[in-house]
């Protein structure tokens, strides 16, 4: 017994989406669900206590973080992740990987990108200093808080998150960008998959050294940008890879991953190449989406989680989501607007506060703005995915697709 476990409740008829539930030591996680991030063990601006409040099943935070501030260690000695910052529920914490190229390029964090003009593997965004480098054994990074440097391995990135305690863990890959060359990308995967072996093998070490800990599950993650082979090839590579533990049984991952840059337009495509190749026993997640619409194409292929930091991000530059669409709070037309931000919305937010409130924080530069933009924008997407769910379970998934993105995108 692992305590971790994962099973199928329902199916999407004629989709690869299905309805599941994530067991894990510290509870469970009715799929499809999405992973609010906390990127530094907080979900910015709200109180852990506010997450639970609002619907949130799990947080993610970042391992790479976490490792600069305050140390894996002192997390480790304050019990793990969740007991360090008071969240009672499963947590999942990111390898570091995608700071390869956040912090290698300069990009924004977005995984959705315009692909005009690409192919360029030295490219950098403009302004930006190259604060990561990869070789084959790992990455050197240059710590964005005080400019000393780090070694990421496959190990390193291993040990770090047994020690953050994480109930799912991933393993360390490198994030491409949509600039990077076909031959590139190439090397890219077979580096990532030979990384996953490395990981596989110190989780199983270290998995048995702290037995007295909670089991954490590992999810490998597929890469291989706009490529269909090289998706393939990935999720094939990684659904097939197996080491023995230190009792001599073998193991191979727990669930999967799916990452890297991608075209927005065609999200689902992608997904699907890989969903075809992973076991359906197995939880997929989708690393950072959070748009409506990508919601029902990502589920329809097969996600099953997904986590984004988006919802936080645009709550504290005062965009909010309706059920007609996002709008930005802090505009003139809501100066005098003695209403919530969404009548149907069932938030604190939305219970207790009006535009006109908000739109006045905003103004008055008080930080009470993001603490409620973001109750109510989290709230709105946990929820969002919350239905999604309930509709693939009664069978009224097509209805409220329809009928969702209709109001939503009415005034794209």
């Amino acid at each position: 017994m692992t305590g971790f476990d994962f099973e199928i409740t329902s199916e999407l008829s004629g989709t690869r989406g299905r309805t599941g539930v994530i067991t894990t030591p510290h509870g469970t996680i009715q799929t499809p669900a999405f992973i609010a991030v906390g990127t530094k063990a907080t979900v910015k601006a709200v109180l852990p206590e506010s997450m639970a409040e609002l619907g949130a099943q799990a947080l993610l935070a970042n391992a790479y973080h976490l490792y600069l501030q305050p140390g894996p260690d002192i997390i480790d000695a304050a019990g793990g992740l969740g007991r360090f910052m008071n969240w009672p529920g499963p947590t999942f914490t990111d390898s570091g990987g995608f700071q390869v190229m956040s912090l290698g390029v300069g990009f924004k964090k977005v995984l959705a990108m315009d692909t005009a003009g690409l192919g360029d593997d030295d490219v950098i965004a403009a302004g930006k200093t190259r604060l990561a480098h990869v070789d084959e054994d790992g990455v050197t990074f240059t710590s964005h808080l005080n400019g000393s440097r780090h070694r990421f391995t496959p190990e390193v990135s291993m040990g770090i998150q047994h020690q953050l305690g994480a109930d799912i863990i991933f393993a360390f890959d490198e994030l491409t960008t949509l600039m990077n060359t076909r031959e590139y990308q190439e090397r890219s995967v077979d580096r990532t998959q030979r990384w996953a072996e490395r990981c596989l093998v110190e989780h199983l070490r270290l998995t048995a050294e702290r037995a007295d800990h909670p089991y954490q599950a590992l999810f490998g993650v597929v890469q291989g940008a706009q490529y269909e082979d090289l998706r393939r090839q990935a999720a094939r590579d990684l659904a097939a890879l197996r080491r023995p533990d230190q009792a001599g049984n073998d193991h191979g991952f727990d669930g999967y991953g799916i990452g890297g840059a991608l075209e927005k337009e065609r999200l689902g495509e992608i997904v699907g190449w890989v969903t075809d190749e992973l076991p359906e026993d197995k939880p997929r997640h989708l690393l950072g989406i959070a748009e409506p619409d990508d919601f029902f194409v990502a589920i329809e292929n097969g996600a099953d989680t997904f986590d984004c930091v988006n919802p936080s991000r645009v709550a504290r530059n005062a965009a909010v989501y309706s059920y007609d669409g996002r709008f930005n709070v802090n505009t003139a037309r809501n100066r005098r607007a003695f209403a919530p931000i969404d009548d149907e919305c069932d938030c604190y937010t939305c219970a207790h506060y009006t535009r006109a409130y908000l739109h006045h924080l905003f103004k008055a530069g008080e930080m009470l703005a993001s603490t409620l933009c973001t109750i109510h924008n989290e709230r709105f997407i946990v929820s969002l995915v919350d239905r999604i769910r309930t509709s693939i379970a009664d069978g009224s998934y097509a209805e409220f697709k329809i009928s969702f993105l209709k109001r939503y995108y009415a005034t794209a």
